[in-house]
């Protein structure tokens, strides 16, 4: 059981960094110190879809983890 566990943590974890590396467009390296921000632009269609299940998969990824730590 722990191994499936694991190994749904790691494709879980995967899945994860994709779908940010994805949903990154735009945000440089300049943009974290307040550069950038000239312009808001809402997500929507596909980057609200990617933003959305990112977040879910953060938030399974973390059920799994504690699921994990309590199984023996």
């Amino acid at each position: 059981m722990k191994n499936i566990l694991l190994a749904v943590n790691i494709v879980l974890s995967i899945l994860i960094v994709i779908f940010i590396l994805i949903q990154g467009r735009g945000g440089g390296l300049g943009s974290a110190w307040g550069g950038g921000g000239e312009m808001f632009q809402t997500r929507r269609g596909i980057e609200k879809v990617t933003l959305k299940l990112s977040v879910f998969l953060i938030i399974v990824f973390f059920l799994v983890s504690l699921i994990n730590l309590f199984v023996k």
